[in-house]
């Protein structure tokens, strides 16, 4: 009988274990079509939940060539909604990071803010957004895989970005996850 409950309890383990190589390579292989062509030899690099007091926002994958992010290279930013959201709401809390950032020119955070809301649409849980810092330091936006439009302002990419990978950061378990340090 012991021998029975150890050897159901090694194949439930080898299955456990199975399921769990099956998906990290699932998702090392999900990258999306317009991410590659951005980013070359676009790989996951992290992967964490953004979580508003209790409630699930979004998860958010970062992809960078072979997985290892740098700021000065080409990498994406995918944010797979939970929950609705209001556009212009996405659009005024990016710009209240980037405040918190430290960035002060008021009215370069306003032009800013009419581009976003002129991009970002109202979200449904399932919607995804994608922003891609290209290698010429642009800022393309992807709504469900579509490309809506691009910000040429490297100044707009780094403070965007930097919401979420700076060490300033507001959610800095979010960068640790995202970033594997």
């Amino acid at each position: 009988m012991f021998q029975r409950r150890y050897a159901s309890l090694n194949l439930a383990l080898a299955v456990g274990i199975s399921l769990l190589v099956l998906s990290k390579n699932v998702l090392a292989q999900s990258v999306p079509d317009y991410v590659t062509k951005q980013v070359p030899e676009a790989k996951v690099v992290g992967n964490a939940m953004f979580t508003y007091l209790f409630w699930d926002v979004y998860d958010a994958t970062l992809y960078a060539p072979k997985g290892e992010w740098q700021s000065n290279a080409p990498f994406a930013l995918k944010l797979d909604y939970q929950r609705g959201l209001d556009g212009k709401k996405i659009a005024q809390r990016s710009v209240d990071e980037m405040r918190k950032q430290g960035i002060s020119d008021e009215a370069k955070l306003s032009e800013w803010e009419e581009k976003m809301v002129a991009l970002f649409p109202d979200v449904e849980d399932g919607d995804v957004i994608t922003g891609v810092a290209t290698t010429n330091r642009a800022s393309e936006f992807y709504i469900n895989g579509e490309l809506v439009g691009k910000i040429e302002d490297e100044n707009f990419t780094q403070a965007f970005f930097d919401i979420w990978l700076s060490e300033k950061t507001s959610e800095p378990k979010l960068r640790k996850a995202l970033l594997q340090n």
